[in-house]
């Protein structure tokens, strides 16, 4: 019998955020695959490795990190022929994706990839959209507020058409679009109802108003939360910087 592949989200980046299925299957899976750079450690190993074991094989997946374009199908094909050699053997795969697999997750090329051959199993994780809002004491969406994922690349006029249509937005992939993605908001009146997130749930987070972010680029692990709904939820955002990181550094 071939084993199982699990695509498994391990959270935003606190080990604490893990589930318990998640950590059962990492532990007794033989076989780790994770995403990793070319130029450092892998995010979603680090957040796990004190669970991991020496008798493990670990198969990395080396993403380049570059601004230009990579040939990424044939990262993930090398890396599919490689896992599955693994569930041929019947063994079982634990697939480790930062947040949870199937929000932007980069699991999902291996399951289009192999779910057709093998039995695979999805192992959902806490996503960093909703560890933010933890992270900014302000909750993202009620009643019938229309909640609106924006991936920063987009072109500027997608991008403020959906600021004009949502009640409330989520920027996602920030990084180095940060400086153009905050004049938009800024363009749409929106820099006062904007939270600005980045290392969500890890000991050097930030948590401040967007208005207050000086900075022309964002790490890579960033979040930008926009409310305009008809909740009064927006008079989080008018605290000191200082007191929103005490606090939610704590």
């Amino acid at each position: 019998m071939s084993g199982t592949l699990y695509g498994v989200g391990v959270g935003p980046g606190d080990s604490e955020l893990l589930t318990i299925k998640a950590h059962r299957i990492i532990s007794a899976s033989p076989v780790v695959a994770y995403p990793a750079p070319d130029d450092g450690v892998s995010f979603a190993r680090a957040i796990v490795a004190e669970y991991l074991k020496e008798d493990q094989r670990e198969i990395p997946i080396i993403i380049p990190m570059r601004v230009e374009r990579f040939p990424a199908a044939n990262v993930y094909d090398a890396a599919a022929v490689e896992i599955s050699k693994c569930l041929a053997d019947g063994k079982d795969v634990a697939v480790l994706c930062e947040g949870d697999p199937f929000f932007y997750g980069s699991f999902m090329y291996l399951f289009e990839r192999l779910s057709g051959e093998y039995n695979c199993e999805i192992v959902p994780g806490v996503s960093s959209l909703m560890a933010s809002a933890s992270a900014l004491k302000r909750p993202l969406a009620a009643r019938n507020d229309i909640l609106t994922v924006i991936p920063a690349p987009l072109d500027d006029e997608v991008i403020l058409d959906r600021l004009n249509s949502g009640d409330a937005i989520a920027f996602i992939k920030i990084g180095r679009h940060f400086k153009r993605i905050r004049a938009l908001i800024e363009e749409a009146g929106l820099l006062g109802r904007a939270g600005y997130l980045e290392r969500v749930s890890l000991e050097n987070q930030q948590v401040m108003p967007l208005a207050d972010v000086s900075e022309e680029k964002a790490p890579y692990f960033s979040m930008i939360l926009i409310y305009k709904g008809a909740e009064a939820w927006i008079k989080n955002l008018e605290m000191p910087v200082e007191t929103l990181q005490t606090e939610d550094m704590a």
